[in-house]
């Protein structure tokens, strides 16, 4: 079959390229059946996408969070470069964790794969899943290095030719606490790729094709026209703005430029506070990622996220401050700051689009990563790793309120309490809609949820506490209201630090009030028919 440029041969091609996302979206439902750890399995903490030989992303699956897809788009030429291309071989995965080769913290395990067709490379499949534990402190903001903060895997081969590497398993389990889901996970990664490899192969042998290269290059230029249609609707010029997040012991300001020109848009973050000596510092690769998914979603929802679409989308920061994090700095919650990247670059285009851009929202993940542990010392039980992901309020929309617990940017589900309390020592006392969290507006904000937590059957919580927006708010949009911040305390009123390591007691629980997003709009324009629909549902007293 030969493809020329008729619209009949168009067709051909658009027939393909949804057939390569029903491809990628099989390799991350793959990932989804066979991962060990509940962030993958319940929560849809991965990435899954097809590279060319040159390692630009082609395809990925709607499956996935941005952190993860906007980065690992990056990561794959980096395999190339590191394993050499004359040692790529049939049969291979390559595998890392470097924060600043992968995407942005150890406990984010990233596996490629090559297809070949004959002795001919053709294509890369890669793939990304959070795993509950990763050796080092355990996940949390307390380390003042990286490499405190866990195994730290360079670009290797996890197997050769079709041989695993024994030798590199056995340093894994003997460096993590929970081996099983590490190695099982890192196991899934390679099965999804190569579900990936196996149905592309299927489908080039179906559509009479040898490579993908032309398939490539036609998704490639279908996207560079639309990205750069879509960024002709923000006027030309450069857009400001700041926000205040609480940090760790000190408080943070985040700190954008951008800059909209003919060739697409850049964010600049001079002016953002410098760099943490907490595990809060962010890789400039990952506040990229959330820059570009912010960007896109307000201007280009329907877009593929593909290396042409991506491509107009650039960052720039001076080395030292809090987005730009350089190798050994302690990067293991870099997700806290860099959620916010998304609403503060947003906050800026505001000014240029005030009835597309929300209010802001709760932001950063509020999760819940647990090492239990014996309460009695003279009782050996065995310890148990637990990571559940909650999220706040979004901020309301021009048009409509803002969504209720819904993760974005970030985007994972919701981890069900049930799915949580079968991995370990643990009840779920309470999860429950926050009342009065979301901000006043025309349009409400979303609101945050209320969670009570405890250990069980003789175990207490090592608990690494990652939470933010407990002194700072999410702030309206053009006269609506701010949303509620978040609280942290046990259930006998004990004060309970937002960040760092602390512990549960046994006999106690743990009490998180999720903040809401902010509103948009005077609350004095708001619908009585709204107002009083949201004292039925209980969502306002």
């Amino acid at each position: 079959m030969s493809f020329g440029e008729t619209t009949t041969n168009e067709l051909h091609y658009q027939v393909m390229w949804n057939r390569l996302i029903s491809v990628v979206e099989e390799q991350a439902l793959t990932l989804v059946r066979t991962a060990f750890s509940t962030s993958v399995r319940e929560a849809g903490d991965l990435s899954a996408g097809v590279f060319d030989v040159q390692g630009r992303m082609v395809a990925q699956a709607v499956t996935g969070t941005p952190g993860h897809v906007n980065t690992m788009a990056a990561a794959v030429t980096h395999f190339i470069n590191d394993i050499g291309p004359e040692r790529i071989y049939p049969g291979d995965v390559y595998i890392t964790n470097d924060p600043w080769k992968g995407t942005g913290h150890l406990h984010d395990i990233t596996v490629t794969t090559p297809v070949f067709v004959g002795e001919n490379l053709i294509a890369f499949f890669a793939s990304t899943a959070h795993v509950v534990d990763i050796g080092g402190r355990g996940y949390g903001p307390d380390a003042r290095e990286v490499y405190e903060e866990g195994i730290r895997i360079p670009i290797m081969k996890w197997v050769e030719r079709g041989v695993l590497n024994e030798d590199l398993v056995n340093i894994v389990k003997n460096n993590v606490r929970e081996e099983d889901q590490v190695v099982g996970d890192i196991h899934g990664l390679a099965a999804s790729n190569e579900t990936g490899r196996r149905r592309l192969l299927a489908m080039l042998d179906e559509f009479k094709m040898a490579d993908l290269r032309d398939l490539a290059e036609f998704i490639f230029d279908r996207t560079r026209t639309a990205t750069m249609a879509a960024l002709e609707h923000v006027p030309k010029g450069d857009y400001e703005n700041t926000m205040q997040v609480d940090g760790y012991n000190d408080t943070i300001t985040l700190a954008v430029n951008v800059t909209v020109s003919d060739d697409g848009m850049h964010a600049d973050f001079t002016g953002t506070s410098s760099l943490s000596p907490f595990g809060v510092n962010v890789p400039l690769r990952y506040a990229e990622a959330y820059f570009t998914y912010g960007m896109l979603v307000a201007l280009a929802p329907e877009l593929p996220n593909n290396y042409a679409s991506l491509l107009p989308f650039t960052v720039s920061a001076p080395p030292g401050v809090i987005l730009n994090a350089q190798d050994p700095d302690p990067v293991a919650v870099r997700h806290v700051f860099g959620h916010f990247v998304t609403d503060l670059c947003l906050g800026a285009v505001a000014q240029a689009l005030p009835e597309v851009i929300p209010a802001e929202g709760a932001g950063a993940l509020w999760n819940f990563q647990a090492s239990a542990r014996s309460a009695d010392p003279e009782t050996l039980l065995p310890p148990i790793e637990m990571l559940m992901f909650n999220s706040g309020g979004t901020g309301a929309r021009p048009t409509l309120d803002g969504l209720t617990a819904t993760a974005f940017p970030s985007g994972v589900r919701t981890m069900s309490a049930e799915a949580t309390e079968q991995v370990g020592p643990i009840i779920i006392w309470r999860k429950e809609i926050r009342e009065n969290s979301g901000g006043e507006g025309k349009q409400r904000g979303g609101l945050g949820q209320v969670i009570e937590i405890g250990p069980t059957d003789g175990y207490l919580f090592e608990f690494g506490a990652m939470f933010d927006r407990v002194e700072n708010p999410a702030r309206g949009r053009q006269g609506g209201g701010d949303g509620a911040p978040g609280a942290v305390y046990l259930d006998d009123g004990s004060p309970f630090s937002p960040k760092g390591k602390q512990t549960v007691s046994a006999d106690r629980r743990l009490i998180l009030e999720l903040p809401g997003g902010g509103g948009f709009g005077d609350p004095a324009d708001r619908d009585p028919d709204a107002v009083a629909n949201d004292e039925v549902q209980g969502y306002i007293s």
